[in-house]
């Protein structure tokens, strides 16, 4: 009898990022590494056409979910256990760091990304967001029968910090997809103000303080002369960004094109001279593979989860330090880049969403058979 799998994708508005890239590649990819399976999907009434858009099976949404953390972590707690007994899920896959808070008749497993919010100190609202997220997460974790990361170094703090059991964590690294450069790949870039001449340094994220942008922009304003021109996609709306490029006076150094679209990004990489991680914290380090799968030099923050990933392809400096972080940046635009580039192709060929989704099924299917079995 095949198992039914109930995916959480409460979080899912087509706005977050890099969990929505992992659940949608790993979502489906499913039916391929689960072949009898049964796939049923729970999201909210903002992201339902997105899902629906790509999910291998039947969409539930629940409507009174929508955008905003609060309504997910509630919905959370009140409706993914509820509505996977009233549907006769076997197992709840939740992607996305949150999940129901305790122990279900349902078994569940949940990929904690990351350690993020437990590491970050700070006060006022912004620090109590994070207590509150650090221990919602932290939760979750600990009441899942099985915990999938994308990194051992992730895995390391998730149990340090989270007290989660290590028997019950898997390590499943991240894949990437095939690049798909447009024809032309410099006309794409005219429509966001972009022409050759300059070499182009590009970054990519959300604006969420640990991705560190601060650290490329403070870099960059300490080159005396001709500087590489910033490319930093990835804002919806007013950038954040921007009002320190006006105070660096970086307004001809930098550009923030905000949210592109496929090609307009492939695009970018395929122009970049150099692609730039200045991350102070990540799961895994999915810009980095992406990067290099796409032919792309790779400067990362030296920190040991993007080391994890990069491995001796990518060059690594201290981004929290302005000016040797500049001078990295201008040796690696001016190294023969063409062995370095073949070698992160190698690299990162090696990490595929197939082999993702075939380790996650297998614990997936671990946990349904908890549930057959009765233990």
């Amino acid at each position: 009898m095949p198992i039914r799998v109930l995916v959480d994708l409460l979080f899912f508005t087509g706005r977050r990022g890099g969990t929505e890239t992992y659940a949608r590649a790993i979502a489906t990819r499913l039916p391929q590494a689960l072949p009898d399976a049964q796939f049923v999907a729970l999201t909210n009434r903002a992201g339902a056409d997105r899902v629906r858009g790509f999910f291998p099976g039947e969409v539930h949404v629940v409507d009174w979910v929508g955008t905003d953390r609060l309504s997910w972590a509630a919905g959370e707690v009140l409706a993914v256990d509820r509505r996977a007994r009233r549907l006769g899920a076997d197992v709840v896959w939740s992607p996305a760091n949150f999940a129901p808070l305790g122990r279900s008749v349902v078994p569940r497993v949940t990929t904690t990304h990351d350690a993020t919010y437990h590491l970050r100190d700070g006060g006022g609202l912004g620090g109590v967001l994070a207590r509150v997220t650090a221990w919602l997460m932290g939760r979750a974790a600990r009441s899942s029968d099985l915990v999938i990361t994308g990194s051992h170094t992730a895995a390391s703090e998730v149990i340090a910090h989270m007290g989660v059991d290590p028997a019950v964590v898997t390590v499943i690294a991240h894949g990437t997809n095939e690049p798909s450069v447009p024809d032309d790949p410099w006309s794409e870039l005219a429509a966001l103000g972009i022409r050759p001449g300059r070499p182009i340094v590009m970054s990519t994220g959300n604006r969420l303080p640990h991705k560190n942008f601060e650290g490329i922009l403070r870099a960059v304003a300490t080159v005396e002369g001709d500087r590489p021109l910033v490319v930093v996609p990835g804002s919806r709306g007013a950038d954040p960004l921007a009002p320190l490029v006006e105070r660096l006076r970086l307004q001809g150094d930098v550009v923030l094109p905000g949210w592109v679209s496929a090609a307009q990004l492939e695009a970018l990489y395929a122009c970049a001279s150099l692609y730039v991680c200045p991350s102070l914290e990540e799961g895994f380090g999915l810009p980095v593979l992406d990067a290099m799968r796409r032919g792309c030099v790779v400067l990362a923050n030296d920190v040991p989860v993007l080391r994890e990933v990069g491995g001796d392809v990518a060059i690594y400096a201290d981004a929290t330090s302005p000016a040797p972080f500049a001078a990295a940046i201008r040796d690696a635009l001016a190294d023969d880049q063409t062995e370095r580039r073949e070698a992160g192709v190698r690299r990162s060929s090696e990490y595929t969403w197939e082999r993702s989704a075939e380790q996650t099924a297998r614990v997936i299917q671990a946990a349904a058979e908890r549930s057959r079995t009765g233990r």
